[in-house]
């Protein structure tokens, strides 16, 4: 059976405005795995793995999971631990955060190797990003690397995306090396142009793709907004368009594209048509509000026939 995990830090999101703020959860490990829950069957194991407190918030966040059909597999609960904490400020469409997620729970998700490396045990599919990389320290994020290279040297895939947020790191330097450790190690990317092009100075998607091909990832999809996500894979690249909607709240926008792109791999579809159905969830979950969509509104995305794509 296929069984999938995704590996980070599960945040309380407060969105809306000064007179109605909403509290969720969300972060881009767990968007992405709440994508694929949405599109795969519900007797598909779907574990977020992490660490978690015992406060009230803590337990929220785990039955909304088991509501969802989410598991935390051997993720430890951590006594006196609570989790992190954001809000969502929107400007139009284009959203701005605010953190407070400095001892948050989840950056000890790597304390125990033994239980990590039995929540990882026996996946199909194992997720994590570059955030996951940056709230961990160094120790803990050797722990982690090595952790997911065990796991696939047993036979699971890896896919990463380097989702570069500056001020998680303390320099670039620390940055680039975590990446190129976890690009080592996986079989999927999923990187952003414009994160690569702020860390690593790529002068285009194509010259992104090329520089992660050559640390040995052999399935590469570079995203880029509202513009064409490139597909590479050997040497075939292939730019597959967008779609354009108008946004509501960009949140989440590439964790659902990286959600449906994972599921339709999952599925048997080949990369430029998950692409294209990864594309059709992006431009369905911007037209909601906060980074969670509705099980329904992915779901109706992802079989959408588009008549402007030839797709069915």
């Amino acid at each position: 059976m296929q069984s999938m995990a995704a590996i980070g830090e599960c945040m309380l999101e407060l969105s809306g405005s000064d007179a109605d703020w909403r509290m969720g959860h969300a972060g881009d490990a767990l968007n992405t795995l709440w994508t694929m829950r949405a599109l795969l069957a519900s007797a598909t194991p779907a574990d977020f793995v992490s660490a978690f407190g015992d406060d009230p918030f803590s337990q929220k966040q785990l039955d909304f999971f088991s509501r969802h059909g989410i598991g935390i597999a051997a993720s430890p609960l951590i006594a006196g631990a609570r989790p992190g904490l954001y809000a969502i400020s929107l400007d139009g469409a284009e959203r701005s955060f605010t953190y407070w997620r400095a001892d948050s729970a989840a950056r000890r998700l790597a304390e125990d190797a033994a239980a990590l490396a039995e929540s990882l045990k026996d996946r199909e599919l194992i997720y994590f990003s570059g955030i996951t990389l940056a709230i961990l320290d160094a120790r803990a994020r050797d722990t982690l690397l090595h952790a997911v290279a065990a796991a696939r040297a047993a036979g699971s895939r890896i896919a990463f995306d380097p989702n570069y947020r500056p001020r998680l790191w303390p320099d670039p330097t620390e940055a680039k090396a975590a990446n190129a450790a976890a690009l080592g190690i996986a079989d999927i990317a999923l990187p952003t142009f414009p994160d690569e092009q702020a860390l690593e100075g790529d002068a285009s998607p194509d010259a992104t793709a090329r520089r992660i091909q050559a640390a040995g990832v052999e399935e590469i999809v570079v995203k880029n907004g509202g513009e064409p996500a490139l597909v590479v894979t050997g040497e075939s690249a292939q730019p597959v368009s967008a779609i354009s909607v108008v946004a509501v709240d960009t949140t989440g926008a590439g964790d659902s594209f990286n959600g449906g792109y994972l599921a339709a791999r999952l599925l048997g579809h080949p990369p430029v048509e998950a692409a294209r159905r990864a594309h059709r969830v992006a431009a369905a979950v911007v037209q909601v509000r906060g980074a969670l969509a509705p099980f329904e509104t992915i779901r109706d995305a992802f079989e959408s026939i588009l008549q402007s794509d030839g797709i069915v």
